[in-house]
């Protein structure tokens, strides 16, 4: 298997290759019209399924988490507890309605630091699910919140003293008086009963109170349970729930803190790579995240574009790892940029556990935690941009930090690049599936017609490129690269061939 040119030390995974896949688009939330301009506060700044895939939240620059619910069910009882899935293979295609958003951040001020703490939301993480509650983090820049958000009967309130069928519009007292056959006086008596004195009451009238009762119909209300801040003196770049489902981490740039879910005020120190003296400090922590089945085992990569195994059983503090995954520099090939771009941004375990998918700059780095000499594959996502490094560095758009995926099956694994394109590669032994598509451009909207990039025909969607073909220095259209559009998030459904994905304010949804 070939992964744009180079050679691979082995097969990602074994067995016949898979046909590639046809991706189409299902849909768009939040499409921006011809010559709208986006604010802001609403491009989208993380993206992430839950475990069954049924829901989807996005956070933004603005501090909120919105949330998507799975619709494409049919009704066999009525009652919502009583809908069932349909048969996906059958379904026309896998289809999200907006649920609901809530603030989650705020911005800050740190007083100590003089400081401004940005609301954006930097990472969203689904936690397990309770009597039909759902749980999830979010973070932004220092502080992490635990969201609790469940369906909640409405209150009303009703029995009042005035008698609804007399009184008028206004509800006032005086009116029902005098529309009313025996008019009540103000203390509840009526004209034609005599008013007892207090010691001789019992012919007094009842005096109604009002009474709050729950009526059937219900909202959704998202309650924060718990805030974990305080713990870390850099910006968080991780949040990562453990299999055991009782604690999580989170990292930033120099440690890395475990924390129990159900105490927000402590948390363990797990790794710290900070040296005595900052002058000495060489590298930095970029992302972090646990294995999906074994609780003792996390990874987390650094900026000189290493992955370190960790192993809580060895150790309180696990500044020396258990395995190391780095790629030797061929000879002669440094340059000003290398170090840059090896830069890990984002790092995902497969669904099984055995591999981990790692994001440069440049490339899709796949690794076997059983072989720690090098990666078993290496997609190139934008190779032809090498020669503009130069011109990347200047605009600041080599910093950019982009995110990968993997399909269920692991068959697959996916990252975004600019001009708002999504690339999909085969990881199985003898694939040759590598797909552009652009995220921004789909078949169910009028394409607006631009000078510098003509619309796309019907018939050029989606286009399929062979790994290392992609060598033009353009996208899909054949266009320059837009370096001010950017695909930076994105997220895989756990169990079928769909991808959300975020181009500015917008969420895209594709599946095949």
């Amino acid at each position: 298997m070939n992964g744009g040119g180079e050679g691979l030390a082995a097969p990602a995974t074994s067995g016949a290759a898979v046909s590639p896949l046809e991706w189409k688009f299902s849909q768009v939330f939040g499409e921006r019209t011809a010559g709208e301009e986006v604010q802001e506060v609403d491009i989208i700044s993380a993206i992430e399924f839950d475990r069954t895939g049924e829901h989807l939240a996005t956070g933004d620059r603005g501090g909120r988490v919105v949330l998507f619910e799975r619709t494409d069910i049919k009704d066999h009882g009525g009652h919502r507890r009583d809908l069932e899935r349909m048969d996906y293979s059958i379904s026309r295609h896998p289809e999200f309605r907006y649920k609901t958003e809530f603030q989650s951040h705020e911005p800050e001020f740190d007083y100590l630091k003089s400081l401004e703490i940005e609301e954006k939301i930097n990472k969203i993480r689904w936690c397990q699910t309770a009597n039909g509650a759902l749980f999830l983090l979010s973070t932004n820049d220092k502080t992490i919140k635990y969201w609790k958000v469940q369906e909640k009967k409405i209150k009303k309130v009703c029995e009042m003293n005035v008698d609804a069928s007399k009184s008028m519009e206004n509800g006032a007292v005086a009116s029902s008086m005098s529309a009313s056959s025996k008019p009540y006086l103000a203390n509840g008596a009526c004209k034609d009963r005599p008013v007892s004195s207090p010691s001789n009451d019992t012919s007094f009238p009842a005096l109604h109170l009002p009474v709050v009762v729950t009526s059937q119909e219900t909202s959704l209300v998202a309650r924060c349970r718990r805030v974990y801040a305080h713990a870390h003196d850099y910006h968080i770049n991780s949040i990562s729930n453990n299999s055991d489902g009782e604690t999580f981490i989170s990292a930033d740039d120099l440690r890395i803190n475990l924390w129990n879910l159900e105490i927000s005020n402590q948390s363990f120190n797990i790794v710290d790579v900070k040296p005595a003296n900052m002058e000495d400090l060489t590298e930095v922590i970029t992302s972090a995240e646990f294995h999906p089945t074994h609780c003792n085992t996390l990874a987390y990569s650094s900026s000189k574009g290493s992955i370190r195994l960790i192993d809580l059983r060895q150790s309180a503090l696990c500044d020396t790892h258990s395995k190391l995954f780095e790629e030797q520099e061929a000879p002669g090939s440094r340059s000003f940029f290398t170090e840059i771009i090896a830069s890990i941004s984002d790092i995902k375990f497969a669904k099984n556990g055995r591999h981990i998918l790692s994001r440069d700059y440049m490339t899709l780095k796949l690794w076997d935690i059983n072989m720690d000499s090098g990666p078993v594959a290496t997609f190139q996502v934008h190779e032809h941009l090498r020669p503009k490094l130069c011109d990347l560095y200047e605009n600041d758009s080599i910093f950019d930090k982009f995110e990968c995926c993997l399909s269920g099956d692991g068959h697959r694994v996916g990252t975004g690049s600019y001009s708002n394109l999504f690339r999909v590669f085969g990881c199985s032994e003898g694939s040759t599936e590598a797909t552009t598509l652009e995220a921004s451009k789909n078949p169910m909207r009028r394409q607006v017609q631009t000078p510098a990039r003509p619309s796309r025909s019907l018939g050029n969607l989606p286009r399929v490129l062979r790994r290392g073909a992609d060598n033009s220095g353009a996208d899909a259209n054949g266009n320059s690269f837009d370096f001010t559009t950017k695909l930076l998030h994105l997220a895989w459904h756990p169990s079928e061939n769909s991808i959300a994905c975020a181009a500015s304010n917008s969420l895209y949804m594709y599946y095949a």
